[in-house]
């Protein structure tokens, strides 16, 4: 019994071939029926997001069950020829396919390294595959660890803790102005892609009052609706700054807009409360200068990317800690899959041989007549150390070599030399998974 995975993502296959092959919810529950359909496909788990599409399967024969996959995933589409598709492809299998498995849902293999989707993303595809009774044994075993060790990097490292998006670090700096966001308000100058972006995870961390100042009236009107605010004419942007404590500027023009004496007079109206200034323009739309002014913090691009290129490096060192996390858990799980045919294997072996005994005893009785107890008790005694005896060498070398890279040949000839028929293993129930940790809200893209 092998596992196998087979997949493309955002390294190996760009957009319009990964989009190709997406597997729709709607469609999914069609998908694994086929996959599980598949000739030598004993179990099978479709994983489809905007930037992977993954088959993890459990096969006999490694190299049948990777070109069952492989034309599975040639089939979802008709427009992708399987040698076009073929360069696109990775495969993994044995304790390579754990790992990966392992890694993919600790968001260590994500376009953005520690985003926090690709667990709920393999959680619903681990459900699906079960809903849709298309795991068994060994893929409810290895998922279950899957999501158990995921939580366990987030649970045990920061890889998730530090924002690598120019958006979500202006939404860290705030709070670290402010500590809690909520009973805040912040004012957008400008609509802008990353103003909307930093606004709109502002307005998840709570900020309460949310003004949109725009020369397009209909795109402020439209976001001030998305975000329960309001929209205002552009020439009150300054006076909307007395009520605004965050402030985040984003516009075409090629100028200054915001001057040293606006917040001058800003923050005199405010009382000195703090005002936090996110200048995301190019060229800059906020005086640097205002940066001198008490209780007036002002942020511009490169400040924000200077946050996020240190936090890169920092969740990448958490990423390591993370590895090893995963090698730790890696080893128990891989000595489970490896003991899968030397168990049943041991106990088909012990069972014959007792059988055999308790036959060639009861024709022993036949020949000779009745025993006396004791006699027959000493028979049954003879037998059984016989029977043992024989069995000792080829059971201990079973269990020795369950481990090595040989075990599955072992057990495959004791199979073959004693004609041992090994019944398939029964389904085994996974424990519930565990719900993933909350999303933070630097969402990044989805793996």
């Amino acid at each position: 019994m092998n596992i196998i995975v087979v997949g493309l993502n955002h390294t190996t296959a760009p957009v319009e071939v990964r989009e190709r092959l997406a597997v729709a919810k709607s469609r999914l529950g069609d998908a694994l029926a086929r996959l599980r359909a598949m000739p030598h496909i004993q179990e099978g788990l479709i994983l489809s997001t905007c930037n992977r599409v993954e088959v993890c399967a459990v096969v006999e024969e490694i190299e049948q069950g990777f070109e069952s996959v492989k034309k599975f995933l040639a089939d979802v589409q008709t427009s992708l020829t399987r040698e076009a598709l073929a360069p696109h492809l990775y495969g993994y299998t044995a304790t390579d396919a754990i790992r990966h498995l392992f890694r993919v849902t600790s968001s260590l293999d994500s376009m953005v390294v520690g985003e926090p989707q690709i667990l709920g993303q393999m959680k619903d595809a681990f459900e699906e595959a079960m809903a849709h009774r298309a795991t068994g044994l060994v893929l409810n075993k290895v998922m279950s660890k899957a999501l158990s060790v995921a939580k366990r990097v987030r649970t045990e490292t920061k890889i998730a803790e530090n924002a690598v998006s120019v958006s979500f670090a202006a939404v860290q700096l705030a709070k670290k102005i402010f500590g809690r966001l909520d009973d805040h308000s912040v004012l957008l100058i400008g609509a802008g892609e990353m103003a909307e972006l930093a606004a709109r995870h502002l307005v998840g961390q709570g900020v309460r009052r949310v003004v949109i100042c725009s020369r397009r009236q209909e795109r402020a009107a439209s976001l001030a609706k998305e975000f329960n605010g309001t929209a205002a004419p552009m020439d009150e942007a300054v006076a909307q700054m007395t009520q605004s404590d965050i402030v985040i500027c984003s516009t075409g023009a090629s100028h200054v807009l915001i001057h040293y004496d606006d917040l001058v007079k800003v923050i005199q109206a405010r009382k000195n409360r703090p005002i936090f200034l996110i200048d995301l323009a190019v060229p800059r739309n906020i005086e640097p200068r205002v940066n001198e002014i008490d209780n007036v913090f002002l942020y511009d691009i490169d400040d924000l990317e200077l946050v996020v290129a240190s936090n890169r490096k920092e969740r990448a060192r958490e990423a390591e800690r993370a590895e090893v996390i995963i090698n730790s858990e890696l080893e128990a799980i891989v000595r489970w899959m490896k003991s899968l045919d030397a168990v049943p294997t041991i106990v088909a072996l012990r069972e014959r041989a007792d059988a055999i005994r308790r036959s060639e005893l009861e024709k022993l009785i036949g020949r000779v007549g009745e025993f006396s107890p004791d006699q027959l008790a000493a028979v049954e005694r003879f037998a059984e150390a016989l029977v043992n005896k024989l069995l000792h060498a080829p059971l201990v070398t079973l269990k020795q070599e369950a481990n090595s890279p040989n075990g599955s040949l072992y057990a495959d000839t004791i199979r073959r030399l004693f004609q041992l028929e090994i019944e398939p293993p029964q389904e085994e129930t996974a424990a519930k998974p565990a719900p993933e940790p909350a999303a933070e809200p630097d969402k990044g893209r989805p793996s």
